[in-house]
């Protein structure tokens, strides 16, 4: 007993360790599946001997409330569903009656009231006692109603969401990998619960209800189901379900297991809810489960396969990644041969060793990880030097997580962001060289410089084998490379990323020196400044970069390669010299802004993003709307064109 009790303490220490980790410092120290096995013993160890300490997860509902924002105790506790990962169990507890099936959606759970039509508080799940008002943020929410027809109370509860889509984008304008967020769940608790409204509004949450608590003197005839309909016909988004019975209910949940690949929505499995509401509402409750409705879980399929080696993947912070590549192995329909490890902590908890029989699987059926290693040779260890660039590296402990960095400033890797810079579609627009892949060629030791883009196609047998790539891949990647050697100083100029240097300064730089590169590059600072737009400060940071010995065999090994052709030039209208323009709203004779931009350019004239007393011309093809820009030039008395008003004047 003695020992059940120590085990029943420390399941309890770590499994809380996991969770302040994973909810509240967007980390983690352990696999799903590994949390939900050590969740599951302790829950057996504490009915088997009787104990349950203080603090255990088995006891808690949602994730203790620790921000500033302000407090409320709920009406009634919100409890946590109880959980099954045998489809035969969802069936036996349907039994005779007819339920709701829907996704399992995982965001933050938020409690709204409206009343009087209107949306009055929204509040968190919290601790399930006590939640966090956010109403400001949730009218930020991107398809939440602030009005609904019902004038009554209506209370209801739903899922706050981040889709996979926004995550990917999220995380791509942040250039540090470890402060990139794990996960969508992660990045909406963090969104959701903001001080500042603004953040929580650029983040596009969007709101699923998945329950209706109260609507006062409306008559739903005691079904579930008329109840989502009902909130549809208020505006709000419901959870996706279907309605199932006993016999329906495997193949439903086999057509819902096909469909999580495709979903752009996060979800962690699956719901199944009572239609009749008075029978669902007899079976009353324990202490943290309703007995109306329960959770299913995907069995995580596993299969044993071999680990071949550790991969030591640098990224653009000197932050080096461990990742498992193994014999490949069918999983979720899917060959699987890579999942990463986190981290150095997590690669020590596995023990694991080149040779190792590992059980694999894919997390929430998406995600592969480890689940186990079952030989446990622990002969994996972190490399001292970066497969990058040769230099150093660190074990760095970040509170109980180690982490390898590699010392080296001047590492290939850390240089990411310029090499995005260089093809970007200002640069030299090399299309599908995304920075995802641009990662892999780096770490793979196959682009040293910028110019080793261009080189790519001398290692096809290398690129081909890596994940996510292939045979197709690697000609549309060296055609896109190949079309990419066109082009024109302005672009070449942009995607060496100098300071200060943006798209519009680069083609006025280009002109003014008549497209000559080397001329350029010898400039004094007393030429440079007499450029217009060219100040002091850009002047010398110019000067400075192509004094660097570095630069300059940099470009003489790009000028060896790229074919740069002038541009036409186009004759500047006296009537735009000088002046100046913002572009607001849609637009329909060009395609985007910068090609707007680049037309007002070209004859002479000069593109800014907001309205001031030195803005010449507001361009908006609706220059009745009420948006701040065009309130603001009406205060200034400056002109509002449509683009069929300034395109007559490029005909002037």
């Amino acid at each position: 007993m003695e020992e059940q009790r120590e085990r029943i303490r420390e399941l309890t220490e770590l499994l809380n360790r996991a969770s302040r980790a994973y909810y509240q410092e967007a980390r983690e120290i352990m696999s799903n599946l590994e949390y939900d096995r050590l969740y599951d013993e302790l829950q057996a160890l504490e009915q088997e001997t009787g104990i349950i300490m203080a603090g255990s997860p088995t006891q808690r509902v949602g994730y203790e409330v620790v921000s500033e924002l302000p407090k409320e105790t709920h009406e009634a506790p919100m409890l946590s569903l109880d959980k099954t990962k045998n489809v035969e169990n969802l069936v036996d507890w349907l039994g005779d009656q007819e339920g709701l099936l829907s996704w399992k959606m995982d965001g933050l759970t938020v409690v709204l009231t409206y009343r009087d039509g209107e949306l009055f508080k929204a509040v968190t799940r919290g601790n399930g006692e006590i939640g966090e008002v956010i109403t400001p943020n949730a009218r930020t929410f991107a398809n939440i109603p602030l009005r609904i027809p019902y004038q009554g109370e209506l209370i209801l509860r739903g899922e706050a969401v981040i889709r996979y889509s926004d995550f990917t984008r999220i995380n791509r304008e942040i250039p540090e990998v470890e402060n990139q967020y794990k996960n969508p769940r992660n990045l909406c608790s963090g969104s959701v619960r903001q001080l500042n409204a603004a953040v929580t509004a650029a983040r596009n949450v969007r709101f699923y209800a998945f329950a209706l608590v109260r609507a006062e003197g409306v008559d739903f005839a005691n079904s579930r189901e008329q109840q989502f309909v009902w909130l549809k016909g208020q505006g709000f988004e419901v959870v996706y379900y279907e309605r199932v019975n006993a016999q329906t209910l495997p193949a439903v949940v086999v057509n819902f297991a096909g469909m999580v690949g495709e979903s752009d929505l996060p979800s962690d499995g699956l719901v199944l809810l009572m239609d009749d509401i008075a029978y669902g509402e007899s079976l009353g409750r324990t202490a943290k489960f309703p007995r109306n409705a329960i959770a299913f879980k995907w069995a995580d399929e596993q299969q044993e396969t071999t680990l071949s080696y550790i991969e030591w993947s640098p990224s653009r912070t000197g932050l080096i990644n461990p990742v498992a590549v193994f014999e490949p192995v069918q999983l979720e329909g899917t060959t699987v041969s890579r999942a990463s490890v986190h981290n150095l902590s997590i690669l020590e908890a596995l023990a694991l060793g080149e040779g190792d029989r590992i059980s694999v699987y894919k997390a929430n059926m998406i995600i592969p990880q480890i689940a186990e290693n079952l030989t446990r040779s622990g002969a994996a260890a972190p490399p001292d030097r970066c497969p990058v660039c040769g230099g150093l590296t660190k074990v760095v402990e970040n509170g109980d997580v180690k982490a390898l960095y590699c010392t080296n400033p001047l590492c290939q890797a850390k240089q990411i962001g310029s090499y995005a810079l260089f093809v970007s579609r200002d640069g030299l627009n090399v299309d599908g060289l995304s920075e995802a892949t641009l990662e892999k060629l780096i770490s793979a030791g196959l682009l040293h410089s910028v110019a080793d883009i261009f080189r790519l196609k001398d290692h096809r047998e290398e690129i081909v084998s890596m994940e996510g790539l292939g045979d197709k891949s690697f000609e549309k990647l060296t055609a896109a490379i190949e079309k990419a050697r066109d082009t024109t100083l302005p672009r070449l100029l942009y995607g060496l990323g100098i300071a200060g240097i943006g798209a519009a300064n680069a083609r006025v730089l280009a002109k003014a020196f008549s497209y000559d590169l080397p001329r350029l590059m010898d400039a004094p600072a007393e030429e440079l400044t007499a450029v217009d737009g060219i100040g002091p400060v850009l002047a010398e940071g110019i000067t400075s970069y192509f004094a660097e010995e570095e630069h300059r065999k940099l470009l003489a090994d790009l000028l060896g390669i790229l074919r740069l052709e002038a541009p036409e030039e186009t004759p500047e209208k006296p009537s735009f010299a000088g002046k100046t323009f913002v572009i607001t709203g849609a637009l329909t004779a060009f395609a985007n802004r910068k090609e707007a931009q680049a037309r007002i350019e070209a004859v002479g004239g000069k593109v800014a993003g907001s309205v001031s007393k030195n803005t010449d011309y507001l361009i908006n093809n609706d220059p009745l709307s009420g948006s701040s820009k065009n309130r603001k030039a009406r205060e200034l008395g400056i002109p509002i064109l449509s683009e069929e008003d300034f395109l007559a004047m490029l005909e002037e």
